[in-house]
């Protein structure tokens, strides 16, 4: 039976200021307070800033997350390689525009026509502009003014004030294709395309090689009758020029990328695909979610950045960490929903079953949203507070003293460093990281924790989550 490796692995950022009005929370309370939106606007950061920012840079794999300065990380000095570092890129809003025109089938997204200009002359010069249809966004040029005075249709900003275009709604009275939904789902699309052809053209990978895709992004793709019934996977592939490919997307919640890696390892290790793909796109709705926060501590607007990610599961390559699909740990119906509970579950009960002690792993990768973005909204420091559960479990188990506990932490754990895009943040972002100390020697083994809260979606009070353990090549089976 063949092996499951994750042989390649990308992570990209867009900044993006200008469409975090049209996030969630933005969007509702800026409409009800001139002064509060007033605040916002002047509150959104520089494409130069947002580079700079250390957190980023360890979102794209430039430095460890155990390599970040103390913080404030906000108005640091500059950590880090620039807009193209690690695994991935940290693309700037104009070409995003020009990316979401690239990859709209629908002619829903409008650019004004000297913007549509410029962004296209900036997109013919990006590394991939081979791959990007830039017809595209040459034919999306028109009058950005009257498409965003349509009923129903959104006005795109580049920062606080410079209209560039517009995005129609898909249908005049389905909720499902209103313009807000619409323009979530092309964010994920597009960010998630931005994601999986950095891989491929990093690594070296023929688009056609790749047999099927994997979504695990949050978008609900569909129409009135079956909302959210779609595949934004296949999407993606077809954009990302994948021509043999398939796919399907796998919903979960914040807990969703994981498993859709254990169904990609478990898709390669029977045989049925040589080579898949697991892609994760940006969550436009999440934009500016803790904005209150941060304007009333003085701090700039930080979640201005839709990430994604994506990997390449395949047959082992004998250098390659492998996935251990025998160290699945998952939350059950009866498992309970207290924090230590759902840890026991993921964390400790997969690694009892191998005979391994929790001191054997080496990185934990859980929750690991940027605490300098959470903080101020009174969210705390969530992998902070995770690995200080971690901790206690393992000294219940009498693997570690009580004046341990700050060690293992530092140790086994990391700070936060991604953006509050649940998914992406729920261990997936530490897939580059992990790749890349399992394969030098840096780690052993590396243990990816998700979770999910079903209870979102008013159909169960239940929580969710599941694990799995990633082994370098020469480690395998110890």
């Amino acid at each position: 039976m063949p092996i499951p490796v994750i042989s390649a692995t990308s992570a990209v950022l867009a900044h993006v200021p200008g469409l975090a009005r049209h996030g969630s929370k933005p969007s509702r309370e800026l409409a009800r307070d001139p002064e509060v939106e007033a605040a916002f606007l002047g509150s959104l950061r520089t494409f130069e800033q947002a580079v700079a920012y250390a957190p980023h840079q360890a979102f794209l794999g430039a430095l460890h997350p155990r390599e970040l300065p103390e913080r404030p990380w906000v108005d640091a000095a500059p950590n880090g390689e620039g807009r193209f570092a690690g695994v991935g890129e940290l693309m700037s809003e104009d070409e995003f525009l020009g990316l979401l025109a690239a990859v709209d089938e629908f002619d829903l997204v409008k650019l004004g026509a000297q913007e549509a200009g410029v962004i296209a002359e900036r997109l013919a010069r990006h590394p991939l502009a081979e791959h990007l249809d830039l017809e595209r966004v040459a034919a999306a040029a028109g009058d950005a003014e009257a498409v965003a005075a349509e009923p129903g249709a959104l006005g795109l900003h580049l920062g606080a004030d410079h209209l560039a275009g517009a995005f129609r709604r898909g249908h005049e009275s389905d909720a499902a294709l209103t313009a807000d939904v619409l323009l979530e789902n092309l964010a994920g699309k597009a960010s998630a395309t931005l994601a999986l052809l950095r891989l491929l053209a990093d690594n070296g990978i023929d688009p056609a090689s790749i047999d099927y895709v994997i979504g695990a992004g949050e978008e609900a793709i569909g129409d009135r009758y079956q909302r959210g019934g779609g595949n934004l996977a296949k999407s993606v592939a077809a954009a990302a020029g994948c021509s043999d490919a398939s796919g399907c997307d796998v919903k979960n919640f914040c807990a969703a990328p994981l498993p859709a890696l254990v169904i990609a390892s478990s898709l390669v290790a029977a045989g049925v695909f040589q080579r898949v793909a697991v892609v994760a796109g940006g969550s436009l709705p999440k934009l500016g979610m803790k904005f209150q926060g941060h304007l009333k501590h003085g701090l700039p607007v930080l979640e201005d950045v839709l990430g994604a990610c994506a990997l390449i599961v395949e047959a082992d390559d004998g250098r390659s960490p492998r996935v251990r699909l025998d160290s699945v740990g998952r939350h059950t119906v009866a498992a309970g929903s207290s924090t230590p509970k759902i840890m026991e579950a993921l964390a400790v009960a997969p690694l009892e079953r191998l005979g391994l002690g929790m001191l054997d792993v080496d990185d934990y990768a859980t929750e690991l949203h940027n605490p300098e973005i959470t903080e101020p909204q009174g969210s705390g420091d969530v992998p902070k507070r995770n690995y200080k559960t971690l901790a206690a479990l393992a000294v219940r188990r009498g693997e570690l003293g009580r004046e341990d506990m700050s060690d293992f932490s530092e140790r086994h754990g990391m700070p936060g460093f991604a953006p509050t895009q649940g998914h992406i943040a729920s261990a997936l972002c530490y897939v580059p990281h992990a790749r890349a100390r399992l394969v030098d020697g840096g780690a052993r083994r590396v243990q990816l924790i998700a979770k999910g809260s079903l209870f979102l979606g008013r159909m169960s009070e239940q929580s969710d989550g599941m694990s799995v353990l990633l082994e370098s090549n020469d480690q395998a089976g110890g």
